[in-house]
């Protein structure tokens, strides 16, 4: 039962982030939590590797390149998940820090 809170949550969120930022475009509900899945498949397979090879240049900028990944990430979902589009790159950095703050208050809220 958990597992489908957090999962709705993440759905909200992507939602949520989308109706906030106006570069960000999603069709409906059903496409927020295709497209919190697909994100959080490829946090679990594809950032790990992205942070393992951009080692040096996430510690000569202090940790923050991994802001220039999570971009990547949502870029990428963006041109798998029919329904879901961003504008440009600095959307994508400002949609997936928004989404991860959205994320930690509704986590905290309701689970």
């Amino acid at each position: 039962m958990n597992k489908i809170i957090k999962f709705l949550i993440n759905g909200f969120a992507v939602y949520a982030t989308a109706y906030l930022l106006s570069g960000v475009e999603v069709s409906s509900f059903v496409v927020a939590l295709i497209a919190a899945v697909v994100i959080a498949a490829l946090n679990i397979f594809i950032k790990p590797i992205l942070i393992i090879l951009s080692l040096p240049v996430t510690i000569l900028t202090l940790g923050l390149f991994t802001f220039v990944i999570d971009a990547l990430i949502v870029l990428l979902v963006s041109k798998i998940v029919p329904g879901f589009a961003i504008d440009g790159f600095w959307t994508a950095v400002v949609f997936s820090i928004i989404l991860t703050v959205i994320s930690y208050v509704l986590d905290e809220i309701f689970a």
